[in-house]
């Protein structure tokens, strides 16, 4: 299945593939899998004995972790009523496998059919056979019942040694080409605001952990865009700091920022100048309201992305989007049963000129299901498989004293080039030319996305009026045109 599903990813032009992590869950002996037995005793309890147990936790992520996950005297692998479970002994005090203080904080893990594979080593050997990255998901800790929408750092010490016993446990069974690195699950907004230094420290914690124990791996972390007015309105300045801030945490690693568009939640928006005074469309609306993209948001997500740019700059770390693979629920675009709906590739074709050339790679969320489900007739992967050769603009660069239009994207070459601009005399012109030079490896040369491509038109010696904007349309040599306007401000 898990081969099945990456080969159909790779068919439409994917090459990677990113997994959630699994909660670490603090517990009570009462709320223990009851299954998990040892000659009729809890095996938290059994694994434990004599000593005195501090805290008791869970992680279902229904993996068989079993004797390589074992490294502590009090540590057991065991199978229970026909499910794999391992339990996990740290002490709550001091370092190794003893306690300075006696207490000790017990893990149990899996909770899968015994008779199963470990879902994250089947998925790493699917990936290695097709040749595809994957990034496997790191443990999270549980959210903070007083705000939601920050980590519950009370058990630190215990989420730092589970971390790090999954990675050596990764290092253990998982060691393979297939296996590109780990990804940060939780999530916080692109904002430099002391409110999300909790979510900082979760990410420093574990890249340091990546480096010690398996340094040849990266991390991916995806924090979101939101930049409406009536919503977070996080502004271009916090976002290149908040940026920042993530990019400080690698400690070592290659850490790739994957930000969020927020097209599909409704919190970030994708126009470009010309377009401010328009409304948004019918799928933004229904998170925004009625009215034009330059009152609803604070700015486009094109400006967002070159912020993001700005703030990764220096650090090392690089910067990804994560091109959000659906739409607000407009209740016409149903998407089996998901919360948000199914989007068009027209409309995914738009968010991904919107973010420039600024991220070296592009993933989207998600595969199960906003790309597979039939949603009004036609999954989203078969509308993305139909239209592979459409052309998208990325950026343009007109220089009027030579007539030369440089324009970087996907999909361009061959065919022909519509550029319309105002002159310095405020006369409307428009010419349709052919492409004149063309370079496939513009991404690669670059240091940029090595899918970019460059090519470069001439429409004769001419000005350009200042504050105008000018439009660009290809028609590729497939015969297939952009179905995303693209303007720039001159």
């Amino acid at each position: 299945m898990n081969k099945q599903k990456l080969a159909d990813i790779k068919a439409i032009g994917g090459d990677t593939v990113i997994t959630f992590g699994s909660q670490l869950k603090p517990a009570t002996l009462a709320s223990l899998p009851p299954d998990c037995l040892v000659n009729g005793v809890n095996c938290a309890q059994a694994a434990a004995g004599t000593v005195k147990v501090n805290r008791y936790f869970t992680y279902r992520d229904r993996g068989r972790w079993g004797a390589p996950a074992v490294k502590c005297p009090l540590d057991r692998s065991l199978t229970s009523n026909g499910k794999a479970y391992t339990v996990l002994v740290f002490p709550a005090r001091g370092a190794g496998c003893t306690s300075s203080d006696g207490a000790y904080d017990v893990v149990v893990v899996g909770g899968g059919s015994a008779t199963a594979g470990d879902p994250s080593v089947s998925l790493a050997a699917a990936a290695t056979s097709l040749g595809v990255k994957y990034f496997a998901g790191l443990p999270l800790p549980v959210h903070r019942t007083d705000l939601p929408y920050l980590p519950d750092l009370s058990y630190l010490r215990t989420f730092t040694q589970f971390t790090e016993r999954y990675l050596q446990y990764q290092a253990a069974v998982n060691n393979v080409p297939g296996l590109a690195g780990f990804y940060h699950t939780t999530e916080m907004p692109t904002s430099d605001g002391a409110t999300f230094d909790s979510v900082l420290t979760t990410y420093r914690v574990q890249n340091d952990a990546i480096r010690r124990i398996m340094p040849t791996r990266a991390a991916v972390v995806s924090p979101y865009l939101d930049s409406r007015v009536q919503g977070g309105n996080i502004s271009l300045e916090m976002t290149r700091n908040g940026v920042r801030k993530i990019a400080q945490t690698a400690g070592g690693i290659v850490l790739n920022i994957a930000v969020q568009d927020g097209m599909g939640t409704g919190k970030g928006g994708a126009y470009f100048g010309h377009e401010a005074g328009a409304a948004v469309d019918r799928f933004a609306a229904v998170v925004v309201g009625s009215g034009s993209w330059g009152r609803k948001y604070a700015a486009s997500n094109r400006d967002y992305f070159l912020a993001a740019a700005a703030g990764v700059s220096g650090t090392g770390a690089v910067l990804w989007a994560n091109l959000e693979g659906m739409a607000p629920a407009a209740g016409t675009n149903p998407c089996a049963g998901n919360l948000r709906g199914q989007t068009t590739k027209a409309r995914i074709d738009r968010q991904l000129q919107q973010l420039a050339n600024a991220p070296s790679k592009i993933i989207s969320f998600m595969w199960d299901s906003y790309y597979t489900c039939r949603g009004t007739g036609t999954p989203l992967k078969t509308q993305v498989a139909a239209g592979k050769t459409t052309p998208v603009i990325t950026d343009t660069t007109f220089r009027p004293a030579s007539g030369k239009v440089q324009i970087t994207g996907f999909n361009l070459t061959g065919g022909s080039v519509q550029v319309t601009w105002t002159t310095a005399a405020n006369r409307v012109l428009k010419k349709s030319v052919s492409v004149a030079v063309t370079n496939t490896a513009y991404g690669r040369q670059a240091g940029l996305n090595p899918r970019l491509e460059m090519i470069t038109v001439k429409v004769g010696p001419t000005t350009l009026g200042t504050g105008k904007f000018y439009m660009v349309n290809v028609t590729n040599g497939w015969g297939a045109k952009n179905d995303a306007p693209y303007s720039k401000r001159g």
